[in-house]
């Protein structure tokens, strides 16, 4: 069953300091209970710490950051006939950037001790060099795909 209509898209507002779109999505990701004031002191105060130690615009970190952990396939489950497969589906753009964003959040918040801006800072610095567990995530999420391979052909739909 389809909806009648497709849900409109909001408008999302650049977040204050940077004019980024990217950014203010990242920081809506992180929100908690529509407090937007603390999601921005954590991801700024992750910035601040990336400036420090890398020395070099934080956005362009996080931005490669956001490339290398953001996932091309994923496998979705599919009932064929009594059985589930895992089937391997390409990625769309909006989603690609929403599962990156929601790996490095959820990549930052198992690490132990500190405080949220420091070990998302950690995270993003880590993806942005190809390591940490969101690139970890990512690379099982492609070796899944790869080994459903032979199901691709359930992804496309067969109405009569």
């Amino acid at each position: 069953m389809s909806r009648r209509h497709a849900a409109e898209k909001r408008k999302i507002l650049p977040d204050p300091k940077f004019g980024d779109l990217v950014l203010s999505k990242f920081m809506n990701n992180i929100m908690l209970d529509g407090k937007k004031s603390t999601a921005e002191k954590i991801v700024y105060g992750a910035l601040d710490i990336i400036k420090e130690k890398t020395k070099q615009d934080p956005r362009h970190i996080f931005n490669k950051a956001i490339r290398r952990v953001s996932p091309l396939v994923e496998v979705r489950g599919k009932r064929v006939g009594g059985a589930n497969y895992q089937v391997p589906f390409q990625v769309r753009g909006e989603r690609r950037y929403f599962l990156a964003c929601n790996w490095i959040i959820k990549a930052a918040q198992d690490r132990k001790g500190r405080g949220t801006a420091e070990k998302l800072s950690y995270e993003i610095l880590e993806a942005s060099n190809g390591e940490g567990n969101a690139v970890k995530k990512r690379e099982s999420v492609h070796k899944m795909a790869e080994a459903n391979k032979a199901f691709a052909h359930f992804s496309r739909s067969r109405r009569r």
